[in-house]
């Protein structure tokens, strides 16, 4: 049993030996590896740090499984050393790698491709590049340089840029902006170029873009120098809100912008990282927090420490992707092949066997979520299809504001909102320049008994509107009165402006106003906010004399045409009047009433009897006779009708001229001017009055133009206010063209003068701007404000009828007008009504005339037609006033011929009804 025991023992003892031994074996295992090499320039500290720290994060996470390890290995070659590059990559070689991350160099890049090419090894690149064809185990997540050109051409046609400078740094920058250099569209741009000098000196190259005046700049240098030129710009005032500035850096998020923010300088750039992404921000602060490592793995301890913050450039974000992107390939190749690692050798060009396949894996591969967005590659291993976003600096710093893609173009994403309150906080708290010239209600010096100061000294519409303005749009102004008072002329001898226009041409004043004319010349040379009064040229002119009065006045309430209508209705009335009483049986009377057996009959509407009780009753009296037969009497009444209208009528509008004063007036209009040569005319010496009566197509026009022009002494005037006075002192023989508005505040003042006749053209005010002015914007947007609150109404209200005399020839302004006198599109109705009841009496007078033959006929039993034919034979005869009383055949067998000339006529006439 001891023995037995002691057998055990040893056993159980061996066993356990056996068992510990092959534990520490299989934990001192090492698992599969797969070693990569990453060629960087000795400069490029941070792509050597994003390479081992994206190495360790596959590690640490397991990406690969099954155990197995990626083997980064890093060599610092000399820039552009192509044989030290050679060197070190055929010795990592010859240890067994599987891709070749680098270098950035394009010397070295160039011959580390064809090594690669030849031994069959992937080589991924992350290099801005611009070959147009890659080798076939080669390709670059960086975005290829046409792609980037056409999205700067993009981004210029989105700003709607004409002319532009492009200021480059090399030759390569050139080959970054191929798609605009050709220009796709003939003559679409106009493009100056212009190369920043060597040395940290950019001041002279700058100066050229300002004195030819170019605000469109497309900067392209590397990101280091961005802030020096955009620094030694705004030293010579090139970074202000008339500046416009596009960056072809892609890492404007690495450069201080903070002295640029308030200046309203647009700065737009592209990004390719989403800086916005968690992921980003956790990979940057985990980066952050392991950076001691890798810098003491590489440099040493505590040799390198990279500031804290979002620093991750274009090109380190690219090779983070770059090794997740190899990661993803390789587990595919992984699962569908048992990969070996094999040594291959530079002298003899031996290949490793799955690097086609490999670099297969990574062309198709895919990834939807990099930090540089999403990666995908064309046949030739060019990236593709990815998005850039559209950058600007604004005051809260760079904010994304849109963004790019090849198939959709640059596109805006910017609110409808978002978009005013960008431009409002551009120019809040900003003290503009206002170049001012004088003329009243517009601006005018202040009346005061106290010395007033800065812009206390001035006041008037434009003072007021600006005040309002800028209470609006929270900035300041300074006042500054123009030189000459002038507007702004083009002299078209030197090609220079004058005045105000002037000013603001040199950079002597960011705006100015008055009643400034908005015209197509001044146009060309500056910009115009909406306009703020709307107007036209219209006539100045003496207010008309009284008419002396006229022996024939009376005849005035009512127009010749009417007069002549109303003659030939009273004729036409007699007329139809007499004709009718023959043709009724009823208006032929007993003359002697009491005998009951007259022998004749007597009709009392003789035409001078109907003449008579026509014009009695237009002159509203009567007469000893009235009319019997209802036809005659529908004339009647038609007519008392007729002439109670039209009496009336001329009583009361002849009581509205003989109370109100008639007026003569030599001109009502701009034809009755150009038709007479008494009274002279004309305008202002310089301006856009002149200019439209010089430079128009009509005739007339044209016609006065050429008597102003002719005419000794000069018609024309060197201001408005000495035409006024011509005016006024001329009694009559001189009229003034002007514009309306400053008519208008004339006229309130100057109880002598008033307008003549209309428009003739129709014109704006505005204020006017530098071309490009980004205060135009919000300057528009206050405007509108204050017109649709009612301002413009109120102020104009304030300065031309209360201020400085206004509404002194209220009440004047409202006599000299002279009543209207009626024509027939005032009373043509009542003549319809009395044609309407003639024609009515006309036909009950041939009814009673036809009842009356009918009973004839009947009754003495003669035809029809005879009875028709005789009576009407003695209606149109038209002779005398009386007819025998006929008495009954039997009564009358022995007559002869009768009166009524008719040796047939045998029947009696029945007495009349009275």
């Amino acid at each position: 049993m001891k023995v037995f025991g002691r057998m055990s023992w040893a056993v159980l003892a061996i066993g356990v030996t056996l068992m510990v031994l092959c534990h520490v074996q299989e934990s001192e295992q090492i698992p599969p590896t797969i070693t990569v090499v990453g060629l960087f320039d000795k400069e490029d500290i941070k792509q050597q740090m994003v390479f081992g720290y994206a190495v360790d994060r596959i590690n640490q996470e397991r990406v690969l499984g099954k155990g197995t390890r990626l083997i980064s290995r890093t060599e610092k070659i000399p820039v552009g050393d192509s044989f030290f590059a050679h060197k070190r990559l055929c010795q990592n070689v010859g240890a067994g790698i599987v891709a070749v991350f680098g270098p950035q160099s394009s010397k070295t890049s160039a011959h580390v491709q064809s090594i690669c090419d030849a031994l069959e090894i992937p080589h991924i690149e992350t290099r801005w590049d611009f070959r147009t064809r890659r080798d076939d185990y080669s390709i670059n997540l960086y975005p290829h340089p046409s792609a980037l050109s056409k999205a700067y051409l993009d981004i210029v046609r989105l700003f709607n840029w004409k002319t532009f400078c492009v200021l480059y740094d090399d030759n390569m920058g050139l080959v970054r902006l191929q798609e605009i250099l050709k220009t796709p569209k003939k003559n679409e741009f106009k493009i100056m170029y212009k190369r920043l000098p060597a040395g940290d000196d950019f001041r002279p190259i700058l100066n050229e873009i300002k004195m030819v005046e170019e605000y469109n700049i497309l900067l392209d240098c590397h990101t280091e120098k961005v802030f020096d030129v955009l620094k030694q710009a705004q030293q010579i005032g090139m970074v202000t809100a008339n500046y416009n500035y596009i960056l072809t850096t892609l890492d404007l998020h690495l450069i201080d912008l903070e002295d640029f923010k308030y200046s309203g300088t647009n700065i737009t750039a592209l990004r390719i990282i989403d800086l916005s992404r968690d992921e980003v921000r956790n990979l940057t602060e985990d980066w952050h927090a392991g950076q001691t490592r890798y810098s003491n793995r590489l440099y040493g301890k505590g040799e390198l420490m990279m500031p804290k913050g979002i620093n991750m450039t274009t090109e380190t974000a690219l090779m983070y992707d770059a090794v997740q992107l190899f990661v993803k390939a390789l587990k595919r190749l992984d699962n569908s092949n048992d990969i070996m690692v094999t040594a291959s050798d530079c002298e003899q060009e031996s290949s490793w066997g799955h690097g086609n396949s490999l670099i297969n894996y990574l062309k198709v591969e895919e990834m939807v979520e990099g930090l540089t967005g999403a990666i995908s590659f064309d046949p030739s291993g060019f990236r593709t299809d990815f998005w850039l976003d559209i950058l600007e600096l604004q005051r809260p710093g760079i904010v994304k504001v849109g963004y790019w893609h090849p198939s959709t173009g640059a596109n805006f994403t910017r609110t409808n909102g978002e978009i005013p309150t960008n431009m409002m906080e551009g120019i809040q708290n900003k003290t503009l320049r206002v170049s001012m010239a004088f003329n009243d209600p517009y601006v005018m010096l202040a009346e005061s008994a106290e010395k007033l100061t800065g812009n206390d000294r001035y006041e008037g519409f434009c003072i007021d509107l600006l005040t309002e303005v800028a209470a609006k749009l929270k900035f300041n102004f300074v006042l500054i009165p123009v030189e000459g008072n002038g507007y702004g002329g083009f002299n078209k001898t030197t090609g220079n402006w004058s005045g105000m226009i002037k000013e603001l041409l040199e950079g002597r004043a960011d705006l100015a106003m008055t009643d400034l004319t908005i015209s197509h010349e001044r146009q060309q040379a500056v910009d115009f906010t909406m306009p703020f009064m709307n107007l036209g040229i219209s006539i100045l002119y003496v207010k008309p004399k009284k008419a002396p009065p006229s022996l024939f006045s009376f005849l005035s309430p009512l127009s010749y045409e009417v007069w002549i209508y109303m003659i030939t209705a009273y004729v036409g009335v007699s007329l139809l009047m007499y004709f009718l009483s023959r043709l009724s049986p009823y208006e032929w009377q007993n003359p002697h009433p009491c005998n009951p057996d007259p022998e004749e009959l007597e009709n009392q509407f003789t035409l001078r009897n109907c003449l008579w009780f026509a014009i009695g009753s237009l002159m509203q009296q009567g007469c000893d006779f009235l009319p019997q037969a209802v036809s005659t009497r529908l004339v009647a009444g038609m007519w008392w009708f007729f002439t109670l209208i039209m009496i009336s009528s001329y009583t009361a509008n002849l009581a509205a001229f003989l109370t109100i004063e008639q007026m003569e007036t030599p001109i009502e209009s701009v034809d009755d001017l150009a038709r007479q040569t008494k009274i002279k005319y004309g305008t202002k010496d310089s301006g856009t009055t002149k200019n439209f009566f010089k430079s128009s197509k009509f005739e007339i026009y044209r016609k006065m133009y050429r008597f102003m022009e002719n005419e000794e002494p000069s018609v024309f005037v060197r201001s408005n206010k000495a035409g006024v006075e011509r005016v006024e002192n001329d009694n009559g023989l001189y009229a003034f063209f002007m514009e309306s508005t400053s008519i208008e505040y004339m006229v309130e003042r100057r109880c002598k003068l008033t307008q003549v006749g209309g428009l003739l053209d129709s014109k704006s005010y505005g204020l006017a701007l530098p071309k490009r002015s980004p205060y135009k914007g919000p300057i528009d947007v206050a405007l509108l404000t204050l017109q649709s609150e009612g301002r413009f109404h109120i102020l104009k209200n304030k300065w031309f009828r209360q201020k400085k005399g206004g509404g002194k020839c209220k009440e004047e302004a409202g006599s000299g007008g002279g009543a209207s006198e009626l024509n027939l599109s005032n009373v043509g109705g009542v003549f319809v009504v009395l044609m309407s009841g003639m024609g009515l009496a006309t036909v009950v007078a041939m009814a009673e005339f036809g009842s009356e033959c009918w009973d004839i006929a009947k009754v003495d039993k003669v035809p029809l037609m005879q009875v028709l034919k005789d009576e009407l034979t003695f209606v149109f005869k038209c002779k005398g006033s009386s007819k025998p009383v006929r008495k009954k055949p039997e009564e009358s067998e022995t007559a002869t011929e009768d009166a009524y000339g008719s040796n047939d006529y045998n029947y009696t006439v029945k007495k009349p009804l009275t």
